[in-house]
């Protein structure tokens, strides 16, 4: 298969080298100029959990293929349209009259309502995905990530079509284990609030690695606060049961064993550790505070953070 992937960020590496390596022909989509500023190829230094839970390193530098135009006569069969959740529109809009006749999946953090998000792009087109890894790229250029087994796909209450069931098996034949879910409208928000939820600790740390269970207990809890938000814009709650289990059950008990996965199991340490882009948290909390504010649903904990990511610091 001939991959476009969109954009040259974490996801897309990660996955456009997986995907390579699994026999597809990758390129990157950059913008004009990027190309010769990133250069022939991208140092990679990946921990592959895919086989091994406690993963394998991959340090070696990726001879990759940049364009810095698309026709909508190409000939991919499939786009990964993966960038930050606030960049989405502007790189929706430029896609959908060069999707061609391509399948684009939509990997991506959005709190949009997804159906909203996507309107430039042809809907009968749309694979719908989301990410199991992270990183960051560092000052010197080297992407520090982890690569997690599992990627999630899902529908917006419709069984998945011919383009949908291609994807996935593109992503099984890589190596990667599929967790569905028909609401996949609901299990963005949902995941899109445990961000924030999570970022009301790291912001006011100023870093990701090493929560404590105090840290971890205060995650929990702002993201409950913000389960009522999710409701309040229309998702059933009672869909999602398996994915909120860690949130509903005792903090005192959820809490210890997250910190230690963020302390002690590589993978995680390794997303937490390397994460390099300080706007992205930042940004998903003022877009969950500014929603909760619309629809007059509480999140104090959420507002008491505020500071960290508003910028109107108080004394």
């Amino acid at each position: 298969m001939k991959i476009l992937m969109f954009g040259r960020g974490v996801i897309s590496t990660a996955y456009g080298w997986a995907l390579e390596r699994a026999g597809h022909q990758v390129e990157f989509y950059v913008r004009p100029g990027r190309a010769a500023a990133y250069g022939e190829a991208i140092d990679l230094d990946l921990l592959d959990a895919r086989r091994r839970p406690w993963g394998k390193r991959i340090a070696e530098k990726w001879p990759v293929r940049y364009r810095e135009t698309l026709e909508p006569d190409h000939d991919f069969d499939l786009i990964v349209l993966s960038v930050q959740h606030y960049s989405f529109a502007e790189a929706a809009a430029y896609l959908g009259p060069r999707v061609g006749g391509a399948t684009v999946l939509v990997f991506n953090n959005l709190w949009v309502d997804p159906l909203t998000a996507t309107a430039d792009l042809p809907t009968d087109q749309l694979a719908w995905g989301f990410p199991g890894a992270g990183g960051g790229f560092g000052d010197d250029g080297v992407l520090r990530a982890a690569l997690l087994p599992m990627v999630f796909f899902g529908t917006l209450d419709q069984p998945a079509n011919e383009r949908e069931r291609a994807v996935r098996q593109v992503f099984r034949e890589a190596g990667f284990r599929i967790q569905e879910n028909s609401d996949f409208r609901g299990w963005l928000a949902i995941h899109f609030v445990q961000n924030a939820g999570l970022h009301t600790q790291t912001l006011r740390r100023g870093t990701l690695a090493k929560p404590s269970t105090g840290d971890m207990r205060e995650m929990i809890l702002a993201t409950r606060e913000l389960l009522p938000l999710v409701e309040a814009r229309g998702v059933d709650l009672r869909r999602h049961r398996t994915e909120l289990l860690p949130l509903n059950a005792l903090a005192w008990l959820t809490a210890p064993a997250l910190s230690w996965l963020f302390n002690h199991f590589p993978p995680m340490r390794t997303v937490a550790e390397a994460h390099a882009n300080p706007e992205e948290p930042r940004a998903v909390c003022r877009d969950t505070l500014a929603e909760a504010r619309r629809l007059g649903v509480p999140a104090p904990r959420l507002e008491a953070a505020a500071p960290h990511f508003t910028g109107a610091r108080t004394a």
